[in-house]
């Protein structure tokens, strides 16, 4: 970013990266003009951990813990992307069952992701009642996810070739309940957010992006169907087993905060809908493939050497990653999340390269900003819904 020459009326602002409504550890250096924002300099990497890295030095079932803390809102997604590579690399079948399961398991995440982005979204622009009523709501489904999984945040739930475990009995009555309740709490925010006259003033027209614009800027996810793109990753590659299931593509065309907001909301609706239609057609059979669970090599090391000491003593169940490479991809709560992943027909990928989607749309965030007033950062920043554990891995 280049310095103003006088600095006679200009002024550098530092936001974040201790700030509350950064979502997390974003610094932004913000050249003022009095309220109007002349230039805005993203800085990033605060919470980089070197995920790629660790994936390289790690078979994918020891991995798979690591991966929930990449954005750790919208956990199932990344898990679900960890095994869907490697079960493409060796064309392993997903039984019925566990398809049907990893289907409602990454609804109920991205709602509990949406969820988490309107309350402090609301409470930005200061809105605080939201904030208090979506926790109400995101403990629900948090519920279901201890009661299948164990956790509440990080599952560690998807397995190559299926799930870990089976639904636990009456859950699948329990998640019906929840989305019963949900949709009148849907109908309730509506009521309570959408024709505030406070919140209208502060939402539309404000970051506008085009059709064209958001395809350039290679954005996904609400921040592309926002801009009049009805682009979404479970119509149009059709994994998983959503091509069996009744639900439309939520889109807007006006490009603004405003729209962003709309598309997010009309999408938890769309995922209640994809979730009982689910649980209602859930087929019998087994939830994981178990000839997955393959072993790669006999090992017979010599005592004391470095496959002795350090890897060991007895073949684990490692699945062996054949020699080719893939990009696989997701629609997650923000956007397109993919991995690129080259095998090396052993047990670590050689190369595991993730593409997450808060990274790719903060990118137009200085494009957005300028020329508004220093108020509408929050807004803009908010309606992108970054989160920095994906975009600094």
């Amino acid at each position: 970013m280049k310095r103003p020459v006088t600095g006679k009326d200009l002024m550098i602002v530092n936001m974040g990266p201790h700030h509350p409504s950064m979502h997390g550890v974003l610094r932004l250096i913000v050249t003022l003009d009095g309220e109007d924002v002349v230039d805005c300099e993203p800085i990033l990497g605060y919470l980089h951990r070197g995920m790629e890295k660790i994936a390289e030095n790690r078979a994918i079932i020891q991995y798979l813990p690591y991966v929930t803390r990449w954005d750790y809102l919208a956990t199932m997604f990344t898990e679900a992307i960890t095994v869907n590579g490697p079960e493409q690399l060796g064309n392993i079948q997903v039984p019925k069952r566990a398809s049907y399961i990893r289907v409602i398991m990454l609804e109920l995440s991205r709602i509990a992701s949406h969820l988490l982005w309107l309350g402090p979204f609301m409470a930005d622009i200061g809105a605080q009642t939201p904030f208090f009523y979506i926790f109400r709501e995101r403990e629900f489904v948090y519920d279901l996810f201890e009661a299948a999984t164990g956790m509440r945040m990080m599952h560690n739930f998807f397995r190559i070739g299926g799930i870990a475990a089976d639904l636990p009995y009456g859950w699948i009555d329990k998640c019906l309940d929840f989305c019963d309740y949900f949709l009148t709490e849907v109908v309730e925010y509506q009521k309570l957010i959408t024709r505030n006259p406070i919140f209208l003033e502060r939402v539309e027209g404000v970051g506008i992006i085009g059709g064209e614009e958001a395809i350039n800027w290679g954005l996904s996810g609400p921040m592309l169907r926002a801009s009049g793109i009805p682009w979404d990753l479970r119509k149009v590659d059709r994994y998983e087993s959503y091509d069996e299931f009744e639900w439309e593509i939520q889109w807007q065309k006006q490009g603004d905060s405003l729209a962003r907001y709309l598309v997010r909301l009309s999408e938890m609706t769309e995922s209640i809908k994809i979730i009982q239609q689910a649980l209602e057609g859930l087929p019998g059979g087994p939830y994981e493939n178990l000839e997955s669970r393959g072993f790669d090599k006999k090992r017979n090391p010599e005592w004391n050497d470095f496959e002795y000491r350090f890897i060991s003593k007895k073949p684990s169940p490692t699945f062996e990653l054949s020699k080719q490479e893939l990009y696989v991809r997701v629609e997650a709560p923000k956007g397109e999340l993919g991995i690129f992943l080259i095998g090396d027909q052993s047990g670590f990928p050689w190369r595991w390269k993730i593409r997450p989607p808060g990274f790719i749309n903060l990118q137009i965030l200085p494009e957005l900003v300028k020329r508004m007033k220093l108020a509408d950062i929050m807004t803009i920043l908010g309606s992108i819904d970054i989160i920095m554990g994906e975009v600094d891995r």
